[in-house]
């Protein structure tokens, strides 16, 4: 991928897009940030997004799994929700696009959810421009709470054409694995577990010497992985018409076998200046793409299984499971043949006109289509673990999303004696989506041959399942600017949405918003200084919405249910849940202060923001006890969403660019630095929030929205401690057993009083690019870092157990034995229960090499004879280098589930990848 734009000798006349427009970027009011697409040329991500990582102060990007086409996290100024929406609005040409991965899930494939934004081709995009305060994105009102990023793609050129290609092919293999026992230390370790419990050892000596090194689950499962894309687009047009007509081929094999990720995409940009009024342009985008995705828990149990087990058996087919205590499938079987798909067509389409009325007047009307179409097919046949007892179990699962938008807007533009310049724009726009899907299943196949593809000949039929729903929003927006001989500016806001998802009287939410800004560099006693050139004082308060929950959540709801009445089965409805009439809005009310500054003739510019978030009426699916009348028969309990407490975030973002040598020896340097301070203020009744008790994660009041909440550590139990003193919750109460800080100091271990609560947001996130180019040579290395930040190693807590039942990892030899006791590794003991502690807290601070690239330009005067423009060659890496104490697969690991609660556990996703690759960019 090749992405070129040209810098401006003076940035302040550059035009930035923002909500419905665009401003240059001396007028701007808000904290709007763009990225400078010529530092991530040449990157090979799947999905635009990952464009922002390390790009722009504030905006936190998290590859939270390495499967290929998989989903990215993205927070602008930290999370504000609890379990709706916190990911940004992504504005694609003019059209409002949230990345909802439920569109790309029709509920059948097992394991990490398709990235939608990943139909996008990066290729195809001109610029990213990134809206950050209240006062930029209330223009979007109820989606602008977790900030808006604004993508516009590649456009016709009048009077020239151009043909350009690109293309890459790179190699891609596992950043790291995990070191484990191998199999003569793993039977020694069951060996003392069984011991220590008071039973028999499992292995003799010989035996244990016997087993060797045994199987390497994960150098069986890992492999080093092609990666590729091939882009062509042509760019032409006269003075009325443009066009820019462009496709991709991009494929990137998983560093796990038998995992891709393919697409096929297509653009045609067309612009057309009717006559002197009026002017006409369309988008129209479609990709068509296909993923293996790796099966729930196929990396736990590369780990989980022991090493003495076999891949195969004697006759050359897979084997089975673990036959010891731990039940776990062959995971390369499983990779090898449960079948795991799931395939996506979207078509992204927008068309607007554009009227002059009069001079300074524009109407715009524009009107839009989303179809997303997803299917997902599963196969377990009857050779692998997960498909004993079904012989074979096949799913199939569609999912078909059509949302249209109308925009309307007139926009007025005045400069009034040469003095004020005012800008006024009214718009009115509507949008519904309907989504809708199914699902059939089928087990008992004579064959496994058909897989999926034959459901009628399962003998054993499952229970079909379909659905749909609809969504609406309305919304009445104006925004006024308004300056005064380019030095004060101001800008007012106001936006009225109404949802769909609330219940009536409580549809509508208003979103206004105010920013001042002064432009110094304008005033009369900085004029002819050579040292300023230019400084802007900016400020921003404002509202704006979350509405992002499933639908239909303000309205009582009836179940389906079967009931059996004298034998005879039959079936009704009963309410499942009670309506929530009260149901309303997140609103996010956010300040921002912030100074732009630049140096000696702009060999320096500096941007820096402070900023505080407050969040309230957070929207959150609580579980309610039976007798509160929202009673679910069939699960004992009822979930309904409620509005409770308040969350903020404040922070500094800092952004530097410096021209360092500007002669033929060319040296830049762009360097970002952000941090945040999240915290939950309240949560009405209650003091915390736990969603799964299986995890650590807890929303408490006074600490940050995903800390943990865990038992500390206090060294190991020590030799002739009776078993009713020791101060544990497990099971094993001998000498070396871990032991736990007594917090209330009542002489046992409880959840209710022994528990404590630990932060595990970071100090702060950066990155740093430094740019070369000499003679047509162009280097670029990209460091990126978070420092602080700490992870929950879900996978360590399983692996350290030291029953023998699993494999375990390297630390154990150092386990507490009776010729072994100044150790902090307690013993090996047969109880299988994980005790949540501080123990698998991890420091996951890191320092990445992010992306080197060095490309040569070939000299013009070789190339004009042959008509062709440019031709550069380049070599790139990725993720070459981490610098980290985290001791799971990468400190970038991110828990994939629903809540943002639960974010910063590391249950064993998929690995990411480091990548080594060759491109050429071809333009005539």
């Amino acid at each position: 991928m090749e992405i070129l734009l040209k810098e401006a000798t003076n940035n302040l006349n550059d035009v930035v897009v923002v909500g419905y427009g665009t401003q240059r970027r001396k007028d701007i009011t808000g904290s709007v940030a763009s990225i400078k697409l010529e530092e991530v040329k040449g990157q090979p991500v799947s999905s635009p997004e990952r464009l922002l990582q390390g790009s722009i102060p504030g905006v936190q990007v998290t590859q939270s799994t390495g499967q290929p086409g998989g989903g990215v996290s993205v927070q602008v100024r930290g999370t504000a929700s609890l379990t709706a929406g916190s990911q940004p609005l992504y504005v694609i040409d003019g059209f409002p696009f949230y990345n909802d991965e439920k569109l790309a899930d029709a509920g059948v494939t097992s394991g990490p959810k398709i990235n939608l934004l990943s139909a996008i081709n990066p290729g195809d995009i001109e610029s990213i421009d990134v809206l950050k305060d209240a006062s930029s994105t209330a223009i979007y009102g109820s989606r602008g709470a977790n900030g808006v990023i604004i993508i516009n793609t590649k456009k016709g050129t009048a009077g020239k054409s151009s043909v350009n290609f690109d293309s890459y092919y790179g190699s891609q293999q596992v950043v790291k694995t995990i070191p484990l026992l191998n199999a003569a230390e793993w039977g020694q370790l069951r060996n003392d577990a069984l011991v220590n419990a008071g039973r028999a050892p499992y292995y003799t000596p010989a035996q244990i010497e016997a087993l060797g090194t045994g199987t390497d689950w994960q150098a069986a499962a890992f492999r080093k992985a092609a990666v590729q894309s091939h882009n062509l687009s042509i760019l032409t047009g006269t003075e009325k018409t443009k066009f820019a007509i462009s496709g991709n081929y991009f494929k990137q094999d998983g560093v796990l076998q038998h995992t891709d990720f393919t697409r096929y995409s297509g653009r045609l940009n067309v612009e057309h200046q009717y006559n002197e009024r009026l002017k006409i342009v369309s988008y129209i985008a479609g990709s068509s793409s296909k993923a293996q995705v790796a099966p729930q828990s196929v990396v736990p149990n590369l780990l989980l299984m022991t090493p003495a087990v076999p891949i195969y058996n004697a006759d050359g087919s897979f084997y089975l499971k673990s036959p010891f205590e731990g039940t776990y499938g062959n995971p390369i079987n499983t990779l090898y043949n449960q079948l795991n798909e799931t395939r996506t067509n979207l078509v992204l389409g927008n068309a607007s006109a554009d009227y002059r009325i009069i001079d300074g007047l524009q109407a715009k009307v524009s009107a839009g289509v989303l179809l997303v179409d997803n299917k997902q097919n599963r196969y377990l046949p009857s050779t692998v673990y997960e498909g004993t007892g079904t012989s074979g179990l096949a799913q199939v699962g569609t999912l078909f999303t059509t949302r249209w938008l109308n925009e309307n807007t007139l926009n007025y533009t005045r400069l009034i004696d040469n003095k004020h310049n005012i800008n006024v724009l009214l718009g009115y726009t509507q949008e519904s989506a309907v989504t809708k899907g199914a699902i059939a299943g089928a087990a008992g196949f004579a064959t496994d041959e058909t897989t999926y593809n034959d459901l009628s000949s399962g003998i054993i039929s499952q229970t079909p399942f379909s659905s749909s729903y609809r969504t609406a929003l309305r919304s009445f927006l104006a925004r006024a600017n308004y300056g005064y001989r380019n030095k004060y500016l101001l800008t007012l806001t106001l936006r009225a949405d109404g949802s769909s998802r609330f219940s009536d009287g409580h549809q509508w939410g208003t979103f206004p918003s105010a920013a001042l800004a002064w432009n110094v560099i304008e005033e009369d006693f900085l004029k002819g200084n050579t040292a300023i050139s230019n400084l802007k004082l900016r400020f921003s308060a404002g509202l704006t919405g979350n509405q992002e929950i499933p639908p239909y959540q303000s309205y009582s709801r009836e179940a389906f249910y079967r009931y059996n009445f004298n034998g005879n089965n039959a079936s009704g409805y009963a309410p499942g849940t009670n309506a929530n009439r009260n149901l309303t809005w997140e609103k996010t009310a956010q300040y921002n202060l912030g100074v732009d500054l630049a140096l000696f003739n702009n060999r320096i510019n500096l941007v820096a923001d402070v900023y505080y978030k407050k969040t309230t009426d957070l929207l959150y699916n609580i579980t309610v006890p039976a007798t509160s009348g929202l009673f679910d028969f069939s699960s004992l309990q009822s979930q309904i969403y409620q509005n409770i407490g308040a969350v903020q975030n404040k922070g500094f973002e800092l952004g530097l660019n410096t021209k360092n040598l500007v002669g033929e020896l060319k040296w830049s340097t762009s360097l970002i630095f952000a941090l945040n301070r999240n915290k939950v203020l309240s949560l009405d009744n209650v003091s915390q929030l736990i969603p799964d008790s299986s995890l650590p994660s807890v929303a408490a009041v006074g600490y940050p929205i995903g800390s943990f909440i865990v038992y500390k550590t206090d060294g190991l139990i020590p030799a002739g401690t009776l078993p009713a003193q020791a101060l544990t919750p497990s099971g094993n109460k001998t000498a070396g057993a871990q032991q736990y800080k007594d917090k209330n100091g009542d002489g046992k271990i409880t959840q209710a009083g022994d528990r404590y609560i630990i932060s595990n947001q970071p100090l702060f996130t950066g990155g740093i690019t430094n740019n070369f180019s000499f003679s047509g040579f162009d280097l670029s290395v990209f460091f990126q870092t978070s420092y602080g930040n700490k992870l929950y190693n879900q996978n360590n807590g399983t692996l350290e157990l030291g029953t023998g039942y699993t494999n375990a990892p390297r630390t154990l030899l150092n386990r507490y034995t009776a010729t072994n006791t100044n150790t902090d590794v307690h013993n090996a003991y047969t109880d299988p229960a994980v005790t949540i502690s501080d123990r698998f807290i991890e420091d996951a601070s890191y320092l990445r090499l992010k992306n080197i690239t060095f490309g040569y330009t070939l000299p013009h005067k070789l190339l004009n004879k042959a008509g062709i423009k440019s031709i550069r060659f380049y070599v790139s890496a990725q993720n070459l280098w981490t610098w980290t104490k985290y001791t799971g697969y990468d400190p970038e690991a991110n828990y994939n589930g629903q809540s943002a609660i639960n974010s910063g556990v590391d249950n064993g996703v998929y690995p990411n990848s480091k990548t080594i690759m060759g491109g050429a960019a071809l333009s005539f």
